[in-house]
């Protein structure tokens, strides 16, 4: 048995979805830990796309059991369709495969109204959120104002929770932010029945989860968004309002870290971002939209268009660290398929030095020049590939240069959008 950690190392949209769901095969229970439905993990099953927000990847595998824990925000309302188009798809047949942490705080809808409305104030300082109020879910959380999902089953505590929170908020929605106010009877009334609806999912999965690890089952945590858009660790204030690293996974569903035997990055070949904030090698040039088009890089969320630029090992080397990877999975080579030359950012010159770790002032990162290599390309179709001796020279060299250069192992490359475009060189779960 193994208990083993999934992080994306970059600004999320790594490819985590499709390693989740491969390692899946492997593991007897995938756990959410963390984020809520800000996130998109974009799975390719044969011809068909399924994009997973807040329930596990996991549960696109029969006899596979999917925890949300209590590090999420979870909206009841964009859970239960997300429920229902799983269904209605052939999918989640078996409603016991889902625990839902009676911990886990809610996300409503006055948290969504005061994300749209804080960022439409913020103007040209917005950070670049996707409205989803997942901020103003983890403020309440951190402000001992939130509600929880085992809240909906005691009437009492739970409209009291509401009102307080309403007399609080809507003022501020109306009067500061223009938005609509909300109707307390209204709200409690659509709660309590979607509760209603989810409480067969309701677990203390602090307790589900160490029983399961004494019962010897491999268990997988599943990250979202990444380590350079963690709330300590990222490039703050352009960041998610969670701890998107390894650590993080701990606290959001009550085990210790005794319990983890091992941590697997989630590599994407090239760099993208979604939203504001500094991007030291982003490309704003043909580069960088030949990057976006062959990756497809639009968001799973928000279907905003992502920022894309080369590699960046300062900032990958960062997330090496502050997650402890003891693994690594290379994503969406591909994409790089047909580049005359491929450059990759070992250092960053900042007033006239080379600086090597990723600055924590926003500043120093956005006046940051990144220091390339410049590597050969290939134009050899690497989607057919299936192991590491049937990629082109160039394409095995660009991987070892990387390996390198972060001190960490490639145990998964990624040479396709599909499930099966993969060479899987060793199994986390037997490490």
């Amino acid at each position: 048995m193994a208990n083993i950690i999934l992080v994306g190392s970059q600004w999320g949209d790594e490819g985590k979805g499709k390693v989740v769901d491969i390692y899946t095969e492997f593991s007897d229970v995938v756990v959410r830990f963390q984020g809520g439905g800000n996130a998109g993990h974009t799975i390719v099953i044969g011809d068909e796309q399924i994009i997973l927000h807040q329930i596990p990847s996991g549960i696109l595998h029969q006899n596979k059991l999917c925890i949300i824990g209590n590090g999420m925000v979870l909206d009841l309302e964009t859970l239960t369709e997300e429920i229902n188009l799983l269904k209605q798809n052939g999918y989640f047949s078996d409603n016991s495969q889902l625990f839902i942490s009676e911990e886990v705080h809610l996300v409503m809808p006055y948290h969504r109204l005061l994300d749209v409305g804080k960022e439409q104030k913020a103007g040209d300082k917005k950070i670049g959120t996707t409205g989803r109020g997942i901020g103003p879910a983890y403020s309440d959380k951190i402000n001992r104002t939130g509600i929880r999902f085992i809240d909906l089953f005691d009437k009492h505590v739970f409209k009291e929770k509401l009102e307080l929170n309403l007399a609080e908020k809507n003022p501020y929605l109306v009067n500061q932010l223009g938005q609509a106010e909300c109707d307390s009877q209204e709200l409690f009334e659509k709660f309590t029945a979607l509760g209603k609806n989810l409480r067969p999912h309701l677990a203390n999965i602090s307790v589900k989860i160490n029983q399961f690890i004494e019962d010897g089952k491999n268990i997988f945590f599943e990250g979202a968004q990444g380590a350079l858009l963690d709330v300590d660790h990222g490039t703050y204030p352009y960041v998610t309002s969670s701890s998107t690293i390894a650590g993080a996974a701990c606290a959001g569903c009550g085990i210790g870290p005794t319990k983890i035997d091992g941590v697997v990055g989630i590599v994407k070949a090239y760099s993208t971002r979604v939203g504001e904030g500094p991007f030291p090698t982003e490309q704003h040039n043909e580069i960088g939209k030949m990057l976006q088009e062959q990756g497809k890089e639009f968001g799973a969320t928000t279907g905003r268009p992502r920022r894309c630029g080369w590699v960046d090992t300062v900032a990958l080397k960062h997330a090496v660290r502050v997650n402890g990877f003891t693994s690594l999975a290379l994503t969406k080579l591909d994409v790089l398929t047909g580049m005359e030359k491929i450059k990759i950012c070992r250092s960053y010159r900042l007033d006239g030095r080379e600086i090597l770790d990723f600055p924590a002032n926003i500043k120093e990162v956005a006046d940051c020049e990144p220091v390339y290599e410049e590597v050969e390309g290939w134009n050899q179709d690497i989607t057919k590939a299936r192991h590491n001796e049937e990629l082109p020279p160039a394409t095995r060299n660009y991987i070892k240069i990387l390996q390198e250069l972060l001190g960490v192992e490639f145990i998964l490359i990624s040479v396709g959008a599909k499930r099966d475009d993969t060479i899987l060189l060793k199994n986390p779960f037997e490490l």
